[in-house]
């Protein structure tokens, strides 16, 4: 992977996702972070903590909060010596998932507040099925992402402002599929959004009918 992004030699922001593997076990989760941290740092325009993957068995239980704080200890305690070796700070973001209390939303945001963390992603995809009852691939495993995951995730995000008022970055993402469904993440709160489903769906224009629904607004 990291030989890979050294030959795209990209210009752009990039953000690098990282997370634990499949087959490591729940206590030696912190180890893949910390692994991962440490070799994208120097690559990665910000670094994404990704802890709400469902397609990785128990790494959502990382959004718990006395499980978070000992994630976000160790590797903003290991983003020091990483900051005076690049001699740069790279930002490090959570991504969230959909399927979230209040109370956990309260609990992850007094979190990352705590640790200094510089953003927020709200959100991955959905284990809920909501949207898309009775559909023929409805019951198949994995994360629900495009237009049925739109309200949700906005509704996540919206209490993730109304939480953290202002104080970091966060990113809308989440059934995007047009300049409207965008501009409804900004309304909510959104510092950034990021698309993908849509993308398949629309392709590279709907990236400039975003830009002109930010605008507009």
């Amino acid at each position: 992977f990291i030989d890979n992004v050294r030959r795209a030699r990209w210009n752009g922001v990039l953000g690098i996702n990282i997370g634990k593997n499949a087959d490591t076990p729940a206590e030696r989760a912190i180890d893949d972070y910390e692994l991962g941290l440490k070799q994208v740092y120097p690559h990665a325009s910000y670094v994404t903590i990704n802890i709400s993957s469902p397609n990785t068995v128990g790494l959502r239980d990382l959004q718990q909060a006395d499980q978070l704080e000992r994630l976000l200890a160790r590797l903003t305690r290991l983003r020091e010596p990483l900051a005076d070796r690049y001699s740069r700070r790279v930002p490090l973001v959570v991504k969230v998932a959909p399927d979230l209390e209040h109370a956990q939303i309260q609990a992850i945001a007094d979190t990352v507040r705590r640790h200094g963390i510089d953003g927020l992603i709200a959100t991955n995809t959905s284990v809920s099925r909501e949207g898309v009852e009775g559909l023929r691939h409805a019951a198949e495993a994995g994360g629900l992402s495009g237009a049925p995951l739109r309200d949700r995730s906005t509704a996540v995000l919206r209490a993730f402002a109304d939480v953290l008022k202002s104080e970091l970055c966060l990113i809308g993402a989440g059934g995007i599929m047009s300049g409207a469904d965008a501009a409804a993440k900004f309304e909510a709160g959104a510092t950034l959004v990021q698309l993908y489903t849509g993308l398949i769906y629309r392709g590279p224009g709907l990236i400039a009918e975003c830009a002109s629904a930010y605008r507009a607004r």
